[in-house]
């Protein structure tokens, strides 16, 4: 039977989830079965009751708020907990259409992506101003030049899972999963497709980020972060590659007043090139360093992957052996 479970991370999202709810799919060709779970993430409203009321499936609820990276992990988690063969994320405030939730698990359906992402066509967004969408595009295509995808729309929280990708994945952001979950999948090679999906009315303001400078040093931090966990020789062998570039052409300018001359009156020069230097060479070695924690670092996550496998797979067993031992009795 192919499961899928729809997650949805809220924080006090009890005006808009039932509207959210009603438009999620309840039958889509080539799922068996479709359940809904709902990771209230330290609301302070009544957000959790009103997804049982509306017949949500799974509710998880924290007693403070943790943030949204840590609500779709912990969703992640649950719904591989759950048998979930395809996960898909989804916004409370209803801004993804729920009738393209066929479409964006068409690709992975048909085995051509592991990952999916829905693509907002974020130009066509008139609600967002004009600097936002510039802003948008520009960290996308960063995003796509660090991962090493084609991913347009890098922001978009509407998004689907095999559960083979789903436990490849380990986030460690505090911001929030999009730009990290897009890396990794791309440092891991893993299939990613982007499938153009319908947005509806805004409803609500973003609650991710208070201005516009806080949301670009949060993902730059974030982007910067996750490249240096998968690359850090390439970006410490480029600073300190600088560093020591500068200072050996200052060097040379140094040794060209010396042979004319004019030597002790350019030591400035000499010692700020004898610092770039030592200090660009220092930096060579940490990038070594960096790149053999890096190295360990894959060797984990993959220690972690074959951990989670045995884990559901002992999961799995126990939930099924009670059912298919012999019944006792007459």
């Amino acid at each position: 039977m192919t499961k899928l479970i729809i997650q949805i991370p809220c924080l006090n999202e009890a005006a808009t989830l039932p509207a959210t709810l009603r438009d999620l799919p309840r039958q889509i060709p080539g799922i068996d079965a479709i359940e809904i779970l709902v990771i209230d993430d330290g609301s302070k409203d009544d957000t959790a009751d009103i997804a049982r009321e509306h017949g949500v499936d799974h509710v998880i609820r924290f007693p403070r708020n943790r943030g949204l990276a840590a609500a779709f992990t912990a969703g992640i988690d649950a719904s591989l907990k759950r048998g979930a063969d395809f996960i898909v994320n989804t916004d409370a405030d209803n801004q993804y259409a729920g009738a393209d939730v066929p479409k964006l698990l068409a690709p992975l359906l048909a085995g051509e992506a592991e990952v999916a992402i829905g693509d907002r066509n974020i130009s066509s967004l008139r609600h967002l101003p004009a600097s936002r969408r510039a802003l948008q595009h520009l960290g996308s295509w960063v995003v796509r030049q660090v991962s090493n995808t084609t991913v347009p729309d890098t922001t978009s929280g509407f998004r689907a899972f095999t559960r083979e990708a789903a436990l490849r994945i380990t986030i460690v952001s505090e911001f929030s999963y999009t730009l990290e979950s897009i890396i990794q999948s791309g440092k891991k090679r893993m299939a990613i497709a982007h499938v153009p999906i319908a947005t509806n009315p805004k409803t609500r303001e973003s609650r991710l980020f208070d201005s516009v400078t806080s949301y670009i040093k949060k993902s730059a931090a974030t982007i910067i972060r996750v490249y240096a966990m998968y690359e850090p020789l390439k970006i410490f062998t480029c600073i300190g590659s600088v560093l020591f570039g500068a200072g050996f052409l200052i060097s040379l300018r140094f040794l060209y007043f010396f042979l004319n001359g004019l030597g002790q009156g350019h030591l400035q020069s000499l010692i700020l090139s004898a610092v770039l230097m030592i200090v660009g060479f220092q930096v060579l070695l940490i990038g070594l360093v960096a790149d053999v924690i890096s190295g360990n670092r894959k060797l984990i996550e993959d220690l972690l992957y074959r951990i989670r496998t045995m884990e559901l797979a002992r999961q799995g067993e126990t939930l099924v052996r009670p059912s298919s031992s012999p019944r006792e009795g007459p």
